[in-house]
C-alpha cells in the first residue's frame, strides 16, 4: 500500500473512531442507590454490614467481661435475689392488704412502714392519688388510679 492510501485509511478509521465515542460519551448518568437505607436494595445489607464490620479497627474495652448483658450468677446470689423479691412481694401485699377496703377499694389515708410512707388520697371523680416516700432516700413516686 502506497502512504496515501494508507494515510487515507487512517484518517477515514479516526474519523469513524471520533463520531461513535462521541455518541457514546453523551449518554445521561442514572443514579442507583446500594444502600438500603437510602432505597437500595435489602439484599445489599449484609454485604454493607460485613464491609463495615471487617473494616472497624476499634474494639470495646467491655468486651469479655459479661456475654449479652447476662452476668453469671452463683447459685448463692440467685437464692438471695429470689429471697429478696419474695420478702417484697409479702410487704406489697401487706401493705396494699391495710390500704385496700373490703370491698376491694383504696381507702384514703397513711400507712408508714420502716423504710416507707405510703399516702392515699381522694381527688375526687373517681381518682385517687398514691404517693410513696422512701424514708431512707427521700425518694418519691406519685401516680394516680381509678377507684
Amino acid at each position: 500500500m502506497s502512504i496515501k492510501k494508507r494515510f487515507l485509511l487512517h484518517g477515514i478509521a479516526a474519523c469513524c473512531a471520533w463520531t461513535l465515542a462521541g455518541q457514546a460519551a453523551a449518554t445521561e448518568l442514572v443514579y442507583y442507590p446500594f444502600n438500603p437505607s437510602f432505597g437500595g436494595s435489602p439484599l445489599n445489607g449484609p454485604v454493607l454490614l460485613n464491609s463495615a464490620l471487617a473494616t472497624n479497627r476499634h474494639t470495646d474495652p467491655d468486651i469479655g467481661q459479661d456475654q449479652f448483658g447476662i452476668e453469671e450468677k452463683t447459685p448463692l446470689q440467685v437464692f438471695n435475689e429470689t429471697l429478696e423479691r419474695s420478702i417484697l412481694s409479702r410487704l406489697a401485699s401487706a401493705a396494699s392488704s391495710q390500704i385496700v377496703g373490703p370491698d376491694g377499694q383504696f381507702m384514703p389515708g397513711t400507712l408508714e412502714t420502716e423504710s416507707f410512707t405510703i399516702n392515699v388520697v381522694d381527688l375526687g371523680n373517681g381518682f385517687l392519688s398514691i404517693t410513696t416516700i422512701d424514708k431512707l432516700t427521700g425518694g418519691i413516686t406519685t401516680f394516680q388510679v381509678g377507684k
